[in-house]
């Protein structure tokens, strides 16, 4: 059995005050990453543990450091064999279409949730990541 984990590409605060509170029935530790350069370089160590991964697209620059972006993640996912569902949650159109085109064309499983409302993540979100938690549930056992 794997110790699991949520891998998060966000840099909006309360957007991750609120998957966390949403995840936490879940059990499972989110590791956040706020840059998708650092992302890419940082995550490879964790995907085997990854039962689900959640990707901005439009992040903000943290000094005059280009935090990159979602569809750098996705494209570098798609070089990667498939490990777990992943959740697409920009309101960016074309550049979400592109990184679910990336990861589907690579065999990862997605869906696409559209940050649209006020409750987005407590029921969009939380819906599709309950559905891979459920997916996932056979490698890490109960909790």
């Amino acid at each position: 059995m794997i110790d699991p984990l949520l891998l998060v590409l966000e840099d909006d605060a309360e957007r991750l005050a609120r998957f966390r509170a949403v995840a936490a029935p879940f059990g499972v530790p989110l590791v956040v990453w706020r840059d998708a350069r650092r992302m890419v370089a940082e995550a490879g160590g964790l995907l085997h543990r990854a039962v689900l991964i959640s990707l901005d697209h439009d992040l903000e620059p943290d000094g005059d450091t280009d935090p990159g972006d979602g569809l750098d993640v996705a494209k570098h996912l798609a070089t990667l064999p498939p490990r777990c569902r992943v959740i697409v949650h920009t309101s960016n159109g074309v550049r979400g279409d592109a990184m679910v085109g990336e990861l589907e064309l690579a065999r990862w499983e997605c869906r696409r949730v559209l940050p649209l409302g006020d409750d987005w993540v407590e029921v969009d979100w939380y819906s599709a990541a309950r559905r891979a938690f459920r997916q996932a549930r056979p490698l890490w056992g109960p909790r």
